[in-house]
């Protein structure tokens, strides 16, 4: 098993550090009109993006793919969190996932990655270490095979330190609405802390390259945490000069006319694409946005 360097380990600095919950939902807003943008140019081109999230239980993985998923079209993603593998799944561990991957035109988000096979399932010894010696020497293959193949792939790492889980699990158990997070499981991997970051190490060692780098983000805050996955993914994947935090309330509706029809309710994103066509006399995309944005019009004509 080659050693890399791991320079390819990027720790994301977050601009969200001690944001207030009325600038949270302001910029979760922003961010929110973007990857929708971005889902209905995939859906339209029909490319395959495929964004995993690992980390710790209580980490803030599937809270923070739901901020993702909470204004998409539900037709054009899909959010992957398998359950505990069966023996012949565990043996295939590849083929186990490669059956979830993107379709053509599809966001797919795993909430846990095929690199439980680097981290829980070492630590709690579900997998021999034949097969996980087999997962480290042939992932960054596998994963690089599949980027050829026309899959963007996003690999996020959250960080939690040992009192924020803590603190997490607490309120998990004491509230009765997520009481069902908490396994015993968490608990016993909680006890082997330890071994869990000598194998998470080993996996930025050995699994990072330029084609498929890991991101690491801070997850002690929630709300930093997922704002800054969300604009690195606006980022990467559309708006590059996007600009956090410029305050901007884009839950402001606007309204237009466009050959004689008053147009209500819209948002800035759909605003400004009228306002362009009626600029420019060019109404040909109309029907298309329509069919791309379904809240297109919803309080128009």
């Amino acid at each position: 098993m080659k050693k890399l360097t791991g320079k390819k380990v990027h720790i994301i600095e977050s601009p969200y550090s001690g944001i207030n919950l009325k600038d949270y939902n302001i910029e979760k807003r922003r961010l929110q009109l973007e990857l929708l943008s971005i889902q209905q140019r995939v859906a339209k081109l029909g490319q395959r993006v495929c964004i995993t999230f690992d980390g710790r239980d209580a980490a803030g993985k599937g809270s923070t793919i739901l901020r993702f998923t909470q204004n998409l079209m539900p037709k054009f993603y899909r959010i992957v969190d398998l359950p505990i593998p069966t023996s012949k799944e565990s043996k295939y561990w590849f083929r186990r996932y490669e059956q979830y991957l993107p379709r053509n035109g599809e966001m797919v988000f795993f909430d846990r990655s095929w690199y439980n096979r680097a981290l829980i399932e070492p630590t709690m010894g579900y997998c021999s270490k034949k097969q996980y010696k087999y997962f480290m020497s042939k992932v960054l293959e596998w994963e690089h095979k599949l980027i050829d193949e026309g899959i963007k792939q996003i690999k996020f790492y959250l960080s939690v330190d040992p009192e924020h889980q803590l603190y997490r699990f607490q309120e998990r158990l004491s509230d009765p609405l997520k009481f069902w997070k908490f396994s015993e499981n968490d608990y016993n991997a909680r006890k082997k802390w330890e071994t869990y970051t000598n194998y998470k190490n080993q996996m930025f060692s050995h699994t990072v390259s330029k084609k498929s780098p890991w991101l690491i983000v801070d997850s002690n805050s929630r709300k930093d945490s997922r704002l800054t996955c969300m604009l690195y993914v606006v980022r990467m994947l559309g708006n590059k000069k996007f600009v956090p935090l410029t305050g901007q309330d884009v839950s402001e509706k606007y309204q237009i006319e466009v050959n004689g029809v008053v147009y209500r309710g819209l948002n800035r994103l759909q605003y400004s694409v009228l306002q362009d066509l009626v600029e420019n006399r060019t109404y040909e995309g109309y029907e298309e946005l329509r069919l791309m944005d379904p809240l297109f019009g919803k309080d128009g004509d």
